[in-house]
């Protein structure tokens, strides 16, 4: 919609996010505060002319008039010259590009900007917009970098009315002016200015993220370079570092004295006849090659090395060798301000690998903590500006309210080593506190005293311990019926009523019941009053019956008289085609999820399995109820039997 293209003035989207950057982004929490009393207003009130003058606008607007003005826009461009020419310098070089490491380290489980979000929608369109749009692996270091350097670094805000932010173009920081109290009735109207090449453009506060390094109130409302400290000491060091060199190259080489003899030459020719003798020592005979002419070519190399000096009074001529500077080995004043470049730097000189760093792990650790906060000052400069950007994305895309700052964003932190002094921090509280609520203080005492909670964090923590112990007690409960489904599934219970049936089984076939009807004790000695000499033969009576058969019926406990007949073919296909069991095999070919036979395979085929082992316990069962009922009968039965025997053998 061509109406509404934030890039128009006049569009209302335009308009919506001016007013809505034209002053904090703050959700206000405010509580219904019962007033005792009306606020007083006359100590607010100005009796005084001095306090009269002091409440007119050019008093206590500081960004008003051009002598302000000039006063924060003093020697910018000066400084941002400085910090281009110490970049040049190796040690400062490396200076930045640690800083930047720092800020932007990441790690493959630890990705470089972590975002903290409820609303999952909202937590993948910030996502997209750090990572693909912003690019933030790539871009962050070089963003980082300069930020370090200038202490200022602008970014302008490509959106687009439907899609949000589409892009970030990098602007000159040299050349970019932050504009703020032009609006009397608001101080915190905010815009950028851009003199450019022709054309000046003017940008809203919601078109430029400014990244900017506060803390020295000198350059306000620009940043302070991480080099701002180091700038004088760098000048000092440069120039020593200059005349050293200089030194170096005049001082350090052997020089040779000629003692020429003149005799008793005039005075207004020695200086001439010196020349010539100087003349002849410095040019060189070389043979060309082509012609074979001798070349007297002029040697400059030793024109400011060798001295030639007249010597009268029966002195022959001679040559005596200069010695060199005695001091090119001593640089203990360059050691101390480059000791000092360090110090303003606030970065260890290990990080830079040098030589001469002899500092134990102890020392190093102190300073990689203290090196470490600096760096987490940066980071959070950084967040704040890339926060700035996903609220005008959000709003952009439609998104109002508490929706603009439901999110957070972090930063890895740099040192691993004060992470471990922080977790070795809260191991001893954790300790601590577990040995004060034994015997001594309530855990109360500990949320305040320990851990430093208020009783709205401690009435949090205890809700979620409670919801804690509720979800435990849940899955647990929860796994205890899946166990016992599996175990039921699995044939759990038909394991113990297997081990039933075979008690039953064994009363059945080898106790009291079982021995008598085989011929015991009493039968032993049946025989042996019978003769013993032939064995008996085995009797056919009315007590000995056929095995019963699956398909016979019978009676089961609590029956009432009713004969149970079991059904055939139980547990079997009784489809007469084949349609029905294909599409069964295609079924359970396909993956399940959730179900029983998904969660317990086989579990299916066990029925069909133990309708025997059922069937023969169901059995075994009524016929021990009817053993129990003709025990009697059954004694006086045998008892016949022995009557019979006795009348049989007399």
């Amino acid at each position: 919609m061509a109406d509404n293209n934030p890039r128009n003035r006049q569009s209302p989207l335009f308009r919506r996010l001016t007013r809505l950057f034209s002053g904090p982004i703050v959700t206000y929490r405010t509580g219904n505060v019962k007033k005792n009393r009306a606020p007083n207003y006359e100590k607010y009130t100005f009796t005084s002319s001095t306090g009269r003058e002091f409440k007119k606008k050019e008093y206590y607007n500081p960004f008003e008039g051009i002598y302000s003005k000039i006063l924060n826009t003093t020697h910018r461009d000066q400084r941002y010259n400085d910090f281009d020419q110490m970049e040049y310098t190796p040690e400062i070089a490396s200076t930045l590009d640690v800083y930047a490491d720092e800020i932007s380290t990441s790690s493959d489980i630890s990705p470089i900007v972590q975002i903290d979000c409820m609303n999952e929608e909202i937590k993948m369109i910030v996502h997209t917009l750090l990572y693909n749009v912003l690019n933030v692996e790539f871009n962050m270091f070089g963003w980082a970098r300069n930020l370090c350097k200038y202490g200022d670094y602008f970014l302008y805000l490509d959106v687009d009315d439907q899609l949000g932010i589409t892009n970030v173009i990098p602007l000159p920081v040299k050349e970019i002016e932050r504009i703020e109290g032009t609006d009397p009735t608001n101080p915190n109207y905010v815009q950028y200015f851009w003199p450019g090449g022709g054309e000046s453009v003017t940008f809203e506060n919601w078109q430029v993220a400014h990244f900017r390094v506060l803390g020295n109130d000198k350059y306000v409302p620009y940043g302070t370079s991480v080099l701002e400290p180091a700038r004088r000491i760098w000048r000092q060091l440069s120039l020593l570092e200059d005349a050293m060199i200089a030194y170096r190259v005049v001082r350090s080489p052997e020089r040779r004295v000629f003692y020429i003899d003149i005799g008793n030459m005039p005075p207004n020719e020695v200086e001439q006849y010196i020349e010539s003798v100087k003349t002849q020592m410095k040019r060189a005979q070389i043979v060309d090659e082509d012609t074979g002419r001798v070349d007297l070519r002029y040697n400059a190399m030793s024109i400011d090395e060798d001295y030639y000096i007249p010597s009268r009074g029966g002195q022959s001529s001679r040559i005596e060798t200069l010695p060199g500077g005695q001091f090119t080995s001593a640089i203990e004043d360059v050691q101390y301000l480059r000791d000092k470049l360090f110090s303003a730097l606030k970065i260890p000189k290990a990080y830079l690998a040098q030589s001469d760093s002899m500092e134990d792990k102890t020392t190093l650790a102190q300073k990689d903590i203290r090196f470490a906060r600096t760096i987490q000052r940066l980071q959070r400069v950084i967040i704040s500006e890339l926060e700035k950007m996903i609220v005008v994305h959000l709003y952009t895309l439609g998104y109002r309210g508490d929706d603009l700052t439901s999110f957070k964003l972090f930063l890895n932190n740099p040192s691993r080593i004060a992470e471990l002094q922080e977790l070795e921090h809260m191991r001893t509280k954790f300790e601590i506190a577990g040995n004060a609520t034994e015997s001594y203080f309530s855990r109360r005492w500990v949320y305040k005293n320990i851990f430093k909670l208020d009783d709205y964090e401690i009435g949090r923590v205890q809700e979620e311990q409670f919801q804690d112990a509720k979800q435990k007690a849940i899955v647990e409960k929860a796994a205890e019926l899946a166990v016992g489904e599996y175990e039921a599934a699995v044939g759990g219970t038909a394991g113990e009523t297997g081990d039933l049936g075979g008690d039953l089984g064994g009363d059945a076939g080898g106790g009291d019941l079982g021995g008598d009807l085989g011929g015991g004790d009493d039968a032993g000695a049946g025989g042996d009053e019978a003769g013993g000499e032939e064995a008996a033969e085995p009797e056919t009576g009315d007590l000995l019956a056929e095995p019963g058969m699956r398909d016979d019926g019978y009676l089961t406990p609590g029956s009432k008289g009713k004969v149970y007949y079991p059904v055939k073919n139980a547990g079997k296909d009784k489809r007469s085609t084949s349609g029905p069991r294909s599409r069964s095999y295609k079924m359970q070919g396909k993956k399940e999820t959730g179900t029983r036979r998904s969660n317990f395979p086989g579990s299916s085929g066990l029925s069909t399995l133990g309708i025997g082992v059922t069937e023969r316990l169901n059995k075994e069962e009524a016929l021990l109820s009817e053993g129990k009922k003709t025990t009697f009968e059954i004694g006086r039965l045998i008892k016949q039997l022995e009557i019979k025997d006795g009348d049989e053998v007399k």
